[in-house]
């Protein structure tokens, strides 16, 4: 195996940086400096969005910069809230407030498919860009359950879990890792970052 990597993680997350450390492992993700600033998010796809913001924080840094773009499509929505995940209840929106919105958009809906979609972003300090896609296909519960995860977590029930059904949230950290659209594409970056 090559040594490990150092990369700046492009997020002030800790959610997404907790859980890409997991599975990333032995490379080492380094905190985004206080003093670069992300650029809006106003991309049309997870891929622009991920990469504005891993370029402008390579840019910044002069080494190699991570970043996630990620979010939640619901097929009678249309894709929504897609790209717009973060602030589907409106910007500064709290996790809580957005799943509140989407659990109340689909009362009623018998189409409850969902897929959850992660587009990593990694550029190198020569410029280089890579792009890693992980998805997780499943469905929206009625209501939320489970106290671990984050976002849309506690809705989410993914079609390829052994065992009960469990949202997201009910998942240990292993577990969602396994499974989760973030872990999928973590794990491509990883097989890519042995390969170089």
């Amino acid at each position: 195996m090559r040594d490990a990597v150092r990369i700046v993680m492009a997020s002030r997350n800790q959610h997404k940086v907790r859980e890409l450390a997991r599975v990333l492992a032995p490379h080492v993700l380094d905190p985004l400096p206080e003093s670069v600033a992300l650029p809006p998010e106003d991309g049309a796809t997870f891929a622009d969005n991920a990469l504005l913001k891993a370029r402008a924080v390579a840019a910044a840094t002069g080494g190699p910069a991570l970043a996630d773009d990620s979010g939640i499509a619901v097929e009678a929505l249309g894709g929504a809230p897609g790209v717009w995940s973060a602030r589907f209840a409106g910007e500064g929106a709290t996790d809580e407030q957005n799943l509140h919105k989407l659990l109340a958009e689909m009362r009623g809906r018998a189409d409850r498919r969902a897929a959850y979609v992660c587009v990593l972003a990694l550029v190198g300090a020569d410029g280089s860009e890579r792009l890693f896609e992980g998805r997780a296909e499943g469905r929206l519960a009625a209501a939320p359950r489970g106290t671990g995860g984050f976002g849309y977590d506690p809705a989410f029930i993914p079609d390829d879990l052994d065992g009960p059904e469990r949202t997201m949230a009910e998942l240990e950290p292993a577990e969602k890792d396994a499974i989760s659209h973030r872990g999928r594409a973590a794990r491509a970056l990883a097989v890519a970052l042995r390969a170089t």
